[in-house]
């Protein structure tokens, strides 16, 4: 299996050093080739030649490939000087200027900062105009001063004008290089920044999922399991009754009858949210279906008075569940035959208020399991619960919870 490789800014700047020792070692043979022909009469000053040309291969090598610090390779250039001066006497200032820019562009590339690299040229710059003058002046000896001042002038401001442009470009592409690494770079980390979330959001979806289910098999042991056990309780209290107290017994089988129908409503919405069913009735509609259950078969009236209104699911589940457990506990507890229901949105809540002609109760209202899981879902959605009741008045219960955007 193939592995695709990948871009490593590293390994093109190891390579752009190696092709410039290479082109260095080319330019010193053709100068050691051209120069033959002038020194093979002079054997000593044509093996210093050779000598200084590879001694020139070596120092640059060192200064690109193991010279890290500025300084250090100041001194290493300051050789390289040196050994150009010696190159350029031996053998003339012909290819003075590229063989300076060959060293330069190894330089310029190895050092980070660019007020380094422009220090770096302001030094080659001097270095080249004393190599360029001595040589010149070594080798022609006897010359007049005003063509040696022309030739010298002329030579110098070529070789500068040069190698400005070599540090111009190689500062150019310098600059566009590391751009283009650093884009590559930001791209790579946004790509593991972006796999990131993604893993983080597929754990964070997982995580919503189990909370939904836990949330689910909650409501199903609170709100139908306490339903069925008050069923069981109702009927085993109507088999008692049934032959002493036939009225009573029969208030409780309805009761229980309600509970049962409750029960089965509920466990029905906690299906349909487990298999991932949307809601599609409006909450009008669900309070409707839950109070015409309620009475239905029964001598129990309900008036209501409901508005159209949107709202999130978790606050259509607990208006609809606090519907069912008022209806059910002002039947089995108040005795009520008379239920009035008003749903409606007042700004930016939601105000549910049902009320019944119970018998009602005398003093502060005990709020058993039912009561209080109403109060305590509606303070959890940031709204509030009131229940209110008079001896032989009923009672009352003023539910409000924000209206939140539907989802």
């Amino acid at each position: 299996m193939k592995t695709k490789s990948k871009f490593n800014p590293q390994n093109i700047i190891t390579y752009i050093k190696i092709t410039l020792i290479a082109l260095l070692a080319a330019i010193e043979i053709f100068v050691c080739a051209q120069a033959y022909t002038a020194l093979k009469e002079r054997l000593p000053d044509y093996i210093s030649l050779v000598v200084c040309c590879a001694a020139l291969t070596a120092v640059e090598a060192v200064n690109l490939f193991a010279i890290k610090n500025f300084a250090a390779k100041m001194v290493f250039f300051g050789l390289d000087s040196a050994l150009l001066l010696a190159v350029c006497i031996l053998t003339g200032d012909s290819v003075l200027s590229a063989l300076y820019c060959i060293v330069l562009t190894g330089c310029y590339i190895s050092v980070e900062k660019f007020r380094d690299r422009t220090v770096l040229f302001g030094f080659s710059c001097g270095m080249y105009t004393i190599s360029f003058v001595a040589g010149w002046v070594i080798r022609n000896v006897g010359q007049s001063l005003y063509n040696s001042i022309v030739l010298i002038l002329s030579g110098v401001l070529f070789g500068l004008l040069f190698m400005a442009v070599d540090y111009v470009v190689v500062q150019f592409l310098i600059k566009f290089y590391r751009t283009n690494a650093e884009l590559r770079k930001a791209l790579r980390e946004a790509d593991e920044s972006k796999a990131q979330l993604e893993e983080a959001y597929d754990q964070l979806t997982r995580t919503r999922v189990y909370e939904e289910r836990n949330r689910i098999a909650k409501d199903i042991h609170d709100n139908a399991g306490h339903s069925m056990t008050t069923v069981i309780m109702q009927t085993e209290a109507a088999k008692l009754l049934i032959d002493d107290n036939p009225a009573e017994a029969k208030n409780r089988i309805i009761s229980a009858n309600i509970q049962a129908r409750n029960a089965l409503e509920q466990m029905r919405q906690s299906v349909h949210l487990l298999a991932g069913r949307a809601q599609t009735r409006s909450l009008k509609e669900e309070v409707e279906e839950i109070i015409a259950q309620t009475i239905d078969g029964t001598d129990i009236k309900a008036r209501y008075d409901m508005g159209e209104v949107q709202t999130d699911a978790d606050s259509c589940r607990f208006i609809c569940n606090a519907v069912k457990e008022l209806l059910a506990n002002g039947i089995r507890h108040g005795g009520a035959t008379a239920f009035y229901i008003e749903l409606k949105q007042v700004f930016n809540e939601i105000q549910l208020i049902i009320s019944d002609n119970g018998s009602g109760t005398d003093g502060e209202i005990t709020e058993g399991f039912g009561l209080k899981g109403i109060r305590e879902k509606a303070e959890a959605l940031g709204g509030k619960c009131v229940f209110t009741s008079e001896q032989g008045e009923g009672f009352e219960a003023d539910i409000t919870v924000p209206n939140k955007e539907k989802k």
